[in-house]
């Protein structure tokens, strides 16, 4: 394949389909050619790439998916449950995005920085499951501290842009911060209440104990991910007024002594992080800062007064940008991992 994949994108009008291609574009990943596939809705639109422009195709119930090396799924999970199939039965290689497949025991949940080594080991399954954006960028946090410290437990609380529900999202707030200060009652369709000058928390839908779908992900997903079913994980994802960018406070226990100091040295030397932790002169990490950005950043770090004495731990404040690690540049990352096994 000295030319290149033939790559497909599913949900290719969306705002992670889209962010896909950008990054495809601009890691110079190589692309003999794209389909973009989308809703009969976005089926026409044109999206610019590599100085041209791809035409969107509409996802047909007959789309078989021929001649194509590697299919990146950035749709719902009911689009996956029905089109992944026919993608791997067509012999394509394929990174999904959605959730359905993330819990399946025989597909493996990658973050290339942290088990980037289940790709080779996996390759004859064809499938990669894409984490959840909340959940990829807490464990690039938590990864290093818990091969230096011992994982016990990790509370979070994430504030969750609007981007994270897609363009339709971004456009709901944008458009109802327009009517709020107009004196307009705001419009709702993409959230349960008005997002503008506001905090929802309630993002996906409401499940057993009280949990909603997003923070029963967040706890399965990162014990999955850094392969430990024993680490104790509680969540609570809240939506709000920010357009891109997820932040995360996040609150860990260690099976080991560890000071700030010791952590921000561990975070430092993991590839894709970036400490972000001077208070003093108000540097921590932002969403403004975050987004468009490929790090992840950690700030914030210090002691946590809540632990029982005997008990160790820290409390962190982390941000990335939800649409790239969260999501199209893992998925991209994903994709430069299998290329280098089937060059290999």
């Amino acid at each position: 394949m000295s030319e290149g994949f033939r790559t497909g994108i599913v949900g290719a009008t969306g705002a992670v389909g889209r962010e896909v291609l950008k990054i495809l574009e601009s890691r110079e990943f190589r692309v003999a050619s794209v389909r973009p596939f989308s809703s009969a809705i976005g089926r026409g639109s044109h999206i610019p790439f590599r100085g041209g422009t791809l035409v969107a195709e509409e996802l047909m119930a007959e789309e078989t998916f021929k001649d194509l090396d590697i299919v990146f799924f950035a749709a719902s999970g009911q689009v996956s449950r029905q089109f992944v199939p026919r993608a791997l039965e067509a012999g394509a290689f394929v990174i999904d995005n959605s959730s359905h497949f993330r819990m399946h025991a025989d597909v493996p949940l990658v973050v290339p920085e942290i088990n980037g080594a289940l790709i080779r080991k996996k390759m004859a399954k064809r499938l990669i499951a894409n984490p959840n954006c909340t959940t990829a960028q807490m464990v690039m946090a938590l990864k290093p501290l818990q091969d230096a410290f011992g994982l016990k437990r990790v509370v979070l609380s994430s504030y969750q842009a609007v981007s994270g529900k897609g363009q339709k999202g971004i456009d709901e707030f944008l458009f109802q911060a327009e009517d709020v200060l107009a004196g307009r009652p705001p419009e709702v369709r993409q959230f349960p209440h008005p997002i503008a000058f506001n905090c929802i928390p309630h993002v996906d839908v409401f499940e057993e104990e009280g949990f909603t779908g997003e923070e029963h992900k967040v706890m399965n997903e990162t014990r999955k991910i850094l392969g430990d079913d024993s680490i104790r994980v509680s969540a609570t994802c809240v939506r709000v007024p920010v357009v891109n960018g997820h932040s995360e406070s996040v609150s860990i226990e260690t099976a080991k002594p560890v000071t700030p100091d010791e952590a921000r040295a561990v975070l430092a030397k993991m590839p894709g992080v970036r400490v972000v932790d001077d208070p003093a002169s108000s540097r921590y990490p932002l969403a403004t800062d975050a987004s468009g950005k490929d790090e992840v950043l950690v700030g914030r770090v210090r002691p946590d007064p809540s632990l029982e004495e005997g008990k160790h731990g820290l409390l962190l404040w982390i941000v990335a940008d939800n649409l790239r690690k969260g999501a199209a540049l893992n998925a991209v990352q994903i994709a430069e991992k299998v290329a280098e096994v089937l060059k290999s």
